[in-house]
């Protein structure tokens, strides 16, 4: 088995939570998701992101608006919602136990 293959599927498994933590600190330009996943060491593409967003939108997760742009064609802002908000939660509420379980069945002192 590749260990490459599984780093990315544990990444993919994790992306959307990422993204929605992202936003919950505000308001974002894909782009700027994108860096900031970056700068946590989480590289992802517009070609994985755009997707994601879309089916969060489309889950009621998140609403976007348009602003133009000085240098381009108008830019999309994503941004929680209330159902995104909560969701948010019941997530980190779910990444804190399966941590806490990762962590007891891989510690190397019983």
């Amino acid at each position: 088995m590749n260990v490459e293959n599984t780093k990315a599927q544990m990444r993919k498994g994790v992306l959307e939570y990422c993204i929605l933590s992202t936003l919950s600190r505000g308001e974002a330009y894909p782009t700027d998701i994108i860096d900031s996943l970056k700068d946590a060491k989480l590289i992802v593409v517009e070609g994985t992101l755009y997707p994601l967003l879309t089916r969060l939108k489309n889950s009621g997760y998140l609403t976007y608006r348009w602003e133009e742009s000085r240098s381009g064609p108008p830019r999309k802002y994503y941004k929680l919602t209330t159902v995104g908000q909560k969701f948010l939660k019941e997530l980190d509420d779910t990444w804190d136990e399966l941590a806490l379980a990762v962590k007891k069945t891989t510690s190397k002192n019983p």
